[in-house]
């Protein structure tokens, strides 16, 4: 596993934001700066659970998603946000974790 951005969430605007309305957020990019930050602000009505709205998460690439959610608490099931992506969340000791694959 990789370390990738460190996501965080908050409700005012920011410098560089870019909006996903197919997720219902808007994103700063996390490769604008050598430290992986990701800045996100989740819509009104967003479907993900209060834990990712609200508590910063730290997020990895892993080689086998599947594999790396068996026996683990998934908070938002693998889904795709973008072309060749796919991304879970889980709980970890009451923090969410992003685990991201890349389509090879």
């Amino acid at each position: 596993m990789k370390f990738n951005h460190i996501g965080i969430p908050v409700t005012g605007r920011f410098e560089g934001e870019m909006d996903l309305p197919h997720l219902q957020m808007t994103v700063s990019d996390h490769e604008n700066n050598p430290y992986g930050i990701q800045w996100q602000r989740y819509w009104e009505g967003a479907p993900y659970p209060e834990i990712v709205k609200t508590i910063p998460h730290v997020a990895f690439v892993v080689e086998n998603l599947r594999l790396e959610l068996k026996g683990k608490k998934v908070i938002v099931e693998p889904n795709s946000p973008s072309d060749g992506l796919t991304v879970a969340f889980i709980e970890v000791n009451g923090a969410p974790v992003e685990l991201m694959e890349y389509e090879k």
